[in-house]
């Protein structure tokens, strides 16, 4: 009986803490705060942001390349010098000091190609890039509402049970008194307080569930926001397509194909590339210097001073390389075979994955209309129960049978309607809309 007083204390003091003003977190808010904050967002826009880099006219090789060059050099060293006339001489300390500044110019006129379609391949890594992170912005879509719609099924749940517990409690405190008359059983008591036992565990249970799933949304949004708050409980259905227009829209919007469609593509110009490499390569080089020396007396001239331009033009070609280019391009077209066998599984899957989830929806949506009837006939097969219970015409069995009749048919209820349009997410993520709809 202690152990009783004890759950049902603790079970006041939760249902005591109830705060006046809490702030309500709609789903809108909550996407906000997610795209601005979210970790795994955030890292994805910093690879949008290299690629974009990469992909720049800058890291292309169509540009030129200009470099500046200096230096200066000092030599002093001893003589010994014989004339053509047989005399010698010898200087010690001799001293000879040169300078120099240039800039040089270098420029690939043609590559054989190569560059053109590395440029494109960088370019279209770029495009893959921003879908892979708007695939990961889908994704984090999927969890932010999957967590979402927990605390909001878990805040309906607990309020079922909250009160559930609180008429088993007025059932308790009627049990004991009629005890205390002689008009129950010991048994009925028992009973009772059996029940009030189990309501107070699955509620405080419940509860914490409900606590850990804010705690779970803070780690998706990004924040740590203060556990008090409440979020939107009500949710809309839309009207979606039939199964063949969510499926021809699949194929022109899912991220999934659409990455795939880029790395095909990369591929292409990766055999391309490769192929430059059979070709002959042109370059442009240029340069304006300027020289001076600082000769000792030993030198023909005591000192000169050159400047000018030089220009000149190249051509290499690697006729043969041991067949490094020949197995480079035999792989670039293997690794494209591989990319559309990978495209025609990734159809295959994406059909089997939307139909199936398109016929698990349109069954959802029927149960979920059947399991409203249910609560409607529990809750009225409960509210005779009251009276009958009232009047002594039913026992505590049978009201207690009533009770988690009801509790259960609004359980599975509230857990089908959070079911059914996390589903109904998952159509809109699979045909590429997710992105685009109103919350």
């Amino acid at each position: 009986m202690n152990y009783i007083k004890t759950v049902i204390g603790l079970v006041i003091i939760l249902l005591s803490v109830e705060v006046s003003a809490q702030r309500l977190l709609t789903k809108k808010e909550a996407i906000q705060i997610t795209l601005e904050n979210n970790y795994g967002i955030k890292l994805a826009e910093n690879n949008v942001n290299i690629a974009k880099n990469n992909s720049s006219i800058y890291n292309s090789g169509f540009l030129p390349t200009l470099s500046a060059n200096g230096g200066a050099n000092y030599d002093i060293s001893d003589q010994d010098i014989e004339q053509q006339d047989g005399t010698n001489s010898t200087i010690t300390g001799a001293e000879t000091k040169t300078y120099n500044a240039s800039l040089d110019l270098n420029y690939t006129i043609f590559d054989g190609l190569g560059r053109k379609y590395d440029y494109k391949l960088l370019q279209e890594t770029s495009n893959l890039t921003e879908l892979q992170a708007r695939e990961t912005i889908e994704n984090t879509y999927l969890q932010l509402f999957t967590v979402y719609f927990q605390i909001a099924r878990l805040s309906k749940n607990t309020d079922n049970l909250k009160e559930t517990l609180e008429i088993s409690k007025l059932r308790l405190e009627r049990i004991q008194y009629q005890n205390d008359y002689g008009q129950s059983t010991k048994l009925e008591l028992l009973n009772a307080e059996v029940d009030v036992n189990n309501d107070s565990i699955n509620y405080i249970n419940t509860r914490q569930q409900f606590i850990n799933a804010k705690r779970d949304l803070n780690i998706i949004l990004g924040v740590q926001l203060d556990e008090n708050y409440v979020v939107e409980t009500e949710v809309d259905f839309l009207t979606l397509l039939s199964f063949d227009e969510l499926l021809s829209i699949s194929l022109e919007n899912n991220v999934i194909l659409m990455q795939q469609e880029k790395s095909i593509t990369i591929s292409e110009y990766n055999i391309r590339a490769n192929k430059g490499n059979y070709l002959p390569r042109v370059g442009l080089t240029g340069s304006y210097g300027w020289n001076e020396s600082d000769n000792p007396s030993t030198s023909f001239f005591a000192g000169s001073t050159v400047t000018g331009f030089r220009a000149g033009l190249n051509v290499s070609w690697n006729v043969f390389d041991g067949g490094t280019t020949k197995t480079r391009v035999a792989n670039a077209k293997i690794a494209m075979d591989s990319q559309e066998i990978l495209q025609v599984q990734q159809f295959e899957t994406l059909e089997n994955v939307l139909k199936n989830t398109s016929e698990e929806y349109t069954n959802n949506l029927f149960i979920l209309k059947a399991q409203e009837q249910n609560v409607i006939t529990n809750q009225n097969n409960f509210d005779r129960s009251v009276e009958k219970y009232k009047l002594g015409q039913i026992n505590s069995i049978d009201f207690r049978l009533a009770q988690v009749n009801l509790l259960n048919s609004q359980t599975d209820l509230t857990n089908t309607k959070y079911e059914t349009k996390l589903i109904e997410l998952r159509l809109l993520q699979l045909s590429g809309q997710i992105l685009n709809v109103e919350f």
